[in-house]
Order: structure tokens, then sequence, then C-alpha cells
């Protein structure tokens, strides 16, 4: 229910186990005299939910430059889910004290079971993250207990001391409250020693629950009522019930100690082999970007990606002579030793840190300075006079680039001088970041199957991703899983081909499959059939309002966005291009994103694209209620394309009225707008028209 720097990971209730003493790591004490726990609260008689919780305590104490965390609840449980308390897991890092155990009892039918002493934990001595390339150091303590009924009441404390600092004399954190709580009794508290009090900030949301004394701030609240963030508002609105604190005076101070910090770890000694390699890289490219390219690749290609939290490291970066020699780094070894690089090689860089979590930055500037509001740190590189990006975690085909490889916005730069948060500008995508394109080659008739290429294009990070996994495999593997997919799901009968590539000009994973297949025709009457396009059709947004009881004054906020789907049927060759129609085109705005459709007619084929995109991120209320009011307008019919015969006697039209469409909807081939085909190259070209009128 809250977090902080020193945090003890799920800290989970359980009792019941053998009487005999343990020699397990964790000592076993008295609460410290700083700790003052909450009086319990009455369990009322007709309590309800998983747990009743009598009193749940988190406290942070800042002394000798050290931080300790309590951690104390008594809690009745209600109900079997509750029983998962019975496992009780603890970490810690070795570098530091080792937690101490205070409480450990079971309170059942007016009987105290204390098992403070008698607990059996399991100490894990091995890195339990390293299947996510992780090493932290951290040493973890698993206890769990039989006999663990619905009814008792579980008392739990401990207090674990902080890990090793990267900045010595720096404190930082956060005490949250989660938005929806069981009921019960809460408290949160920092306390400091004489001269370390830190700078805090209260969030409005605990203003009148806040008691501030000269050595501490409580927060303290019975049944705390659920807390929700105003619908559909930006992801600022979500930071909710917490206490910050930190001895930063300013971002600017954070940058500048973090810029030390990478100075040092980018520093070369005069005999480092990494300058045989920039000499190497130097020869072979003459103009800086060529050699920004080879270095970044270097660092991508010959590093592999381990996250290092040792002592004091998940702050502080590992050398670029360590991480070359190791061969291995996380996103600071990596910077560090491309900054090297870049260094040797004439390019000017700089460390920056993001948060790479969509929307977890917004609002940033209004949080005390902390690296906790951070989880990446990437270069951004002058070159030939232009800035761009580059990011040493990521595959070597991702290669420098002019926006950032992710949705941050507000980001850190790390400079000797000192610099405050940057917020970058937000801009439309100017490429789609899913596509996919239809080609439907129907000419055999409408009761054979057709020939099917079906393409997929995936940019962002999620192209990257799919980049790192199917260049792992051989091709032949590849097509087999992609030909046993298609055939699963019906999209084919029968794959004739699978392939893949990466397109650097656009960042852009490519999957085209082709084959055979079933098209989907609805006989309407007879000779005449229907075909609902596979990507064409939109559902309606949803309004935008809010109860009375939520902040009417806040924006609304739509997450960035770009897809596009083209598709292309080629008739059945005994049918005349006169004897084909389409239903609804259109463009159309609301709540700042765009949504078209349009068609194009020809003598064989009919093509249709369906384009969506975020264009602004956040609208007003005002323009929200206005858009409300459209909703009932907005077209929601699938793509669906007609055909309806000529008479054998004057070429007209058979006039008949068919389900899905009225007659006056189906417009002439004149009335189109300009859609290549599905095969049309512009379509993986770095202006496919998938907006444009």
């Amino acid at each position: 229910m809250y977090y902080s720097r020193t945090a003890v990971a799920a800290v989970a209730l359980a009792i019941m186990a053998p009487a005999h003493a343990q020699d397990d790591g964790i000592e076993r004490a008295p609460r410290e005299s700083w700790v003052a726990p909450s009086a319990l609260f009455e369990v009322p008689e007709d309590a309800t939910g998983t747990v009743f919780v009598r009193r749940q305590d988190y406290l942070v104490r800042l002394e000798d430059g050290i931080e300790k965390t309590y951690v104390g609840s008594r809690m009745k449980l209600l109900n079997p889910a509750a029983l998962q308390l019975g496992n009780i897991t603890l970490s810690w890092d070795p570098g530091t004290s080792k937690p101490i155990l205070h409480t450990l009892k079971i309170y059942r039918d007016g009987q105290v079971i204390d098992l403070t002493q008698q607990a059996e934990f399991d100490v894990l001595r091995r890195e339990d993250m390293l299947e996510q390339s992780m090493i932290t150091g951290v040493l973890t303590a698993v206890y769990t207990i039989p006999d663990l009924r619905v009814g008792d009441e579980l008392e739990y404390e401990v207090t674990t001391a902080g890990q090793p600092r990267t900045f010595v004399d720096d404190s930082y954190g956060l005490l949250m409250l989660l938005d929806q709580t069981p009921p019960g009794r809460f408290k949160l508290q920092l306390s400091w020693a004489e001269g370390e009090e830190p700078r805090t900030k209260v969030a409005p949301a605990f203003s009148e629950m806040v008691l501030r004394g000269d050595s501490a701030i409580t927060i303290e609240a019975d049944n705390p009522e659920r807390l929700r963030p105003p619908k559909d508002a930006p992801p600022r609105y979500a930071w909710g019930r917490m206490v910050e604190y930190s001895d930063f005076a300013s971002w600017a101070e954070l940058s500048s100690k973090f810029a030390a910090l990478y100075t040092e770890a980018a520093a070369l000694p005069a005999d480092s082999p990494l300058r045989e390699e920039t000499a190497r890289i130097a020869a072979a490219y003459p103009t800086q970007m060529g050699r920004a390219k080879a270095a970044l690749k270097l660092v991508q290609d010959q590093v592999r990606y381990v996250f290092v939290g040792l002592n004091a490291g998940k702050l502080s970066p590992a050398s670029a002579e360590e991480t070359w020699q190791r061969r291995y780094g996380d996103c600071k070894g990596k910077t560090a030793l491309l900054l090297a690089l870049l260094s040797e090689l004439g390019v000017p860089a700089e460390a920056v840190m993001v948060n790479l979590t969509q929307g977890a930055d917004d609002g940033l500037e209004q949080r005390l300075p902390s690296p906790l509001l951070f989880d990446h740190v990437l270069v951004r590189a002058t070159i030939d006079g232009e800035t761009y990006w580059l990011d040493g975690t990521l595959p070597s085909v991702a290669t420098p680039s002019r926006k950032p490889r992710g949705e941050f916005r507000r980001v850190l730069p790390y400079r000797e001088q000192g610099v405050g948060l940057e917020t970058l500008p937000w801009e439309a995508d100017s490429l789609p970041r899913k596509m996919t394109l239809y080609d439907i080659d129907a000419s055999a008739g409408f009761e054979e199957p057709g020939r099917l290429t079906i393409t997929n294009v995936t940019r962002g990070i999620e192209a990257l991703q799919l980049y790192s996994v199917f260049s792992s495999v051989p091709r032949s593997q590849f097509e087999a899983d992609i030909s046993n997919g298609y055939a699963s799901n019906g999209a084919m009968d029968e794959v004739e081909s699978a392939t893949w590539r990466f397109d650097e000009p656009t960042s852009a994973m490519i999957m085209t499959v082709s084959g055979t297949g079933p098209v989907d025709w609805d006989e309407d009457y007879a000779a005449s059939y229907s075909l609902a396009l596979p990507g064409g059709g939109f559902s309606p947004p949803s309004r935008r309002s809010r109860p009375s009881s939520q902040d009417g004054s806040a924006p609304y906020y739509s997450e960035p966005g770009y897809s596009c789907h083209v598709t292309t049927v080629t008739y059945p060759a005994d049918t005349r291009s006169a004897e084909w129609a389409f239903n609804s085109q259109f463009s159309q705005s609301m709540f700042g994103e765009t949504y078209t459709r349009r068609y194009e007619k020809r003598d064989k084929s009919i093509s249709m694209v369906r384009g969506f995109r975020t264009e602004r991120l956040e609208i007003s209320p005002d323009e929200a209620a206005a858009d409300n009011k459209r909703i009932d307008d907005f077209d929601n019919e699938k793509a669906i394309i007609y055909h309806r015969p000529l008479t054998e006697t004057d070429g007209t039209r058979v006039v008949v009225r068919v389900k899905y469409v009225e007659d006056d909807k189906l417009l002439p081939a004149g009335k189109t707008g300009n859609v290549p085909l599905a095969s049309d190259p512009v379509w993986l070209g770095a202006s496919p028209p998938c907006l444009a009128g």
C-alpha cells in the first residue's frame, strides 16, 4: 500500500511454525525508540471484505545518514483470499544491515501464539532476477506458513535499513497511500534527527490528515475513502495521496551531481583498448554521423544488457572501461561507454535521464527533485549540427534518431553546471505505429478462394522487440511458425511465403505473408454480393464526461496513436467496374483525434484506406462537451463494397435495396479519393497517404 526507496518488498503476513529457534540471518529484536505504532482499531461486527486493518504503519526515519523503514501491521482475516498473506517475503541488500523482525504473532480465540523467534525463513542465496538480465545483490527470505485460518489476526513488524546511497548526503523518496485501501487504520510518517530535515511536499489529498511536528510529518487515516482521479484526465492527475521528501534543492543540483558521475565513468585511461576501437572507427568513417553510428552499433552489439544494481549501482554507472572489459552493462554502463567513445571521436554528447513508462513523467515539474522519478538514461548527441538520440540498450537497427524512441517528454540532461527539467515538444506521429495492408485477389470468382497478401507494419519500441525476436530464430522456423499461426486462426488455407525485414529509414518492422484463403462474401440476393473489408470500420469514441464529485475543470486526455489500414480487392474477372460500389467516405475529428476513410475505384479493383491519428493529447472540458453532442453523427459503419450486376439487355443497374446500406449512400466512381493499391510501395515509404484527402 506504500512505496519508498527503502520499502520492504511484498510484506505478507503468516504464522504457525515449528517450535524451535532459527538461525536464518534475520535479526530478532524489539523495535527502536523512534517507532510509535498506532493504537488498534476496533473490528466492526459487520466487517466484510478480505481483511480488516486494525493498524498498518509505514514509518521512515532519517538519522546519521541512514534511512530506516519500519512496517508494522495487524490484520483480521475475513475471507479465504486473505490466506495468501501466509507467505512472507523479505528482501534486503546484504551490503547494509539485516532486516530486524520485531514481531510475528497470531491471535486466535483469545490465545496469542508468538512466532517471532520460531518462524523458519529460507534465505535464497541467488539472484532471483537473472532471467530478466538483472544483478541486484539482493537476498530474499521466504516463509510459508501452514494452518493459517480465516478469523485469525496477524501481527507483523519489521525494520530494514536503506541501501547504500549514490549521493551519501542526500535522502529522497515517496510515501504513498493507495487510492483504494481495505477498511481500517493507516499511518504514514517521515521523521528525522536534528540537522537532517529534508525538503518535503504533502499532496493536497492529505491536507486534512497531516500533522506536522518539529521532527516529523505524520499522516493518520481511519477508513480512508476511495480516491478517484478525474475520469479520462491526463496522467498527472493520478498522483494521489503521497508525501515527497528530498535533500536536492533543485533539478539543476541533481543534474550537476549526476554529470560528475558520468564524467568520471566516461574517462578512459591512456592505455585503454577502447582507444584502439575509436581509432579504427575514425579511420573507417570520415563523417560525424558515420562515426556516431559505428560507436552506437559497437555498444549495442558487443555489450549485452544486464542491469547491475550491486552496492550503490542502482544509480551509479560502471566505468566505460569496466563495461567494455566484462562486455555487459545496463543503461548506465552503456551510456558511459557510449559517451567515452563519442568524446574520443569528436562528437558532442550528454547523458539524459528519462522515464520510459508512458505518461509517468506528466507533471514531473510539480514534483520534488528525485532520481526515483526516472527509470532510464540514454545519450543525446549533436551530429553535423543537429540533435540526435542514441540508446545503447536497443538493437543495432535503432540508429541515431531525430525523435526519441519512446513516449517520454520531461527529461533531465546531465551537465556540469546543472540544468533544470526540459520539456520536449509533442508532435502528432508522422508515420503510423501500426499499418496493415491487405491485397485480396478475388479474380477467380465469388465462390473460389482468393489469393491473399497481408503486410503488417509496426513502428516504435514494439517494432524493436519484434526485431529482437524474429532475428533470433532461423528463417525456416519463422516461416513454419507463421504458417501454423495463419492456418490455425483461419486467415489462410495455405501460406506460400512469409518474410520479414526491418526498414531503418522509417524504423519499421515489416512482415509480409502470402497465400490462399477464403474471401467472406455475403450473397445479398441472386448474383449480388457484398464484402466487409478488413480493418475498415471504427467504433464510435466514448463520451467524455465525469460525475459531479470529480474535478470538472481537468482537461481530457488521449493516448498518442496513429494507425492505418489499406485494403485492395481485385474484382472477380466476370464482373465489370460499373457493377461495383462502396459505402461512406468521411474525414471527421472528435476529441482531438482524426478518423478518415476513403476509396478509389479502378477498372479491375477497388481500394480503401482507413486512418486514425491523435492530433492533440489534451482538450478542454468545453471542447469535450461540444464533441459529445456530435457522437450520434459518427460514422461507425463497416467499410463495405457491393457488387450489383447490370442487366444484359440495356446495361442499366438493377435497383435493389440491400442490407447495411441505402442506395443514396452508394457513391459513383467519380467521387472517390486518391487511394493507391495496397501493393504500391508508397505505403511503406516516408509519406504514406493514410490521412490525406
